[in-house]
């Protein structure tokens, strides 16, 4: 499978997901794959593939300064790599969320753009959804 192939999987892969966190998060299905990370794992198995593959041809990555981490970015594997990397975090935070949820009781309508936000720009609805949830907290507590 080419890499380009492997994008448009891993982003299929992803994207129900998504929908099922943010829809449906307290089905019996959705619950299942929230509670054994079904697709995170799948995606950490993908990105293992690509980042040892990075690896073996490339040598050891340099992250020590933005220059070197923006040459690593011009080779293939290592992008899809990271670009596996970000989905697979960003929809653990998802799922965090969710969980999170599941005592919080925010209503659906304001954290659906929590997750929204948490799958398109990671950690902007992550930050949104801590201002929520520590709103939250302190006004269950008054």
């Amino acid at each position: 499978m080419t890499p380009s192939e492997v994008f448009k999987i891993v982003g299929m892969l992803t994207m129900p997901m998504w929908v099922l966190l943010i829809l449906l998060p307290k089905w019996k299905v959705t619950r299942f794959l929230i509670d054994y990370k079904i697709i995170p794992i799948i995606l950490s198995v993908i990105y293992a593939i690509y980042i040892i593959q990075a690896l073996i041809v490339g040598g050891m990555m340099d992250f020590g300064s933005l220059k070197s981490v923006i040459q690593l970015f011009t080779v293939e594997n290592a992008v899809l790599a990271g670009w596996v990397h970000y989905l697979a975090f960003d929809l653990l935070i998802g799922m965090w969320i969710v969980n999170q949820n599941r005592t919080l009781k925010i209503h659906p309508i304001i954290l659906a753009p929590c997750l929204l936000g948490t799958f398109l720009f990671g950690p902007l609805g992550f930050l949104v959804f801590m201002i929520i949830r520590t709103i939250t907290l302190k006004n269950s507590k008054a």
